[in-house]
């Protein structure tokens, strides 16, 4: 007796359907096509996962940068600072104080000793 595979097929080629929508062209009606570009979005994923922690830390130094220069500091000196003086506040944190309490991240700047 022969094994007939129907049912395995369609299970595996309605989750590559299910997988691909959205998508344009053959890369969503051909199982083929549908497979590399799964396959494709995966790696892209995968990598976008690692670069969006390098733009959010950029992001932040930037914002704790222009907060600085309107104080007429450095944002490389007043990191230095923050280690001296042993005050452990991380990039973010530091980039919504500077955005939303102001007065709030004067007193870490006059705290650091700059």
């Amino acid at each position: 007796m022969r094994v007939k595979r129907g049912v395995q097929r369609h299970k595996r080629v309605k989750k590559i359907r299910s997988l691909t929508k959205g998508y344009r062209g053959m890369r969503r009606s051909t199982v083929k096509k549908g497979k590399e570009a799964i396959v494709k979005a995966g790696q892209n994923a995968y990598r976008d996962r690692k670069l969006k922690k390098r733009t959010f830390r950029a992001l932040w130094i930037l914002r704790i940068s222009a907060a600085l220069r309107a104080q007429g500091k450095n944002y490389s000196r007043f990191a230095k600072a923050l280690t001296d003086k042993k005050i452990a506040l991380d990039r973010k944190t530091l980039s919504e104080l500077a955005i939303h309490e102001p007065k709030v991240f004067d007193e870490i700047v006059k705290a650091a000793g700059l």
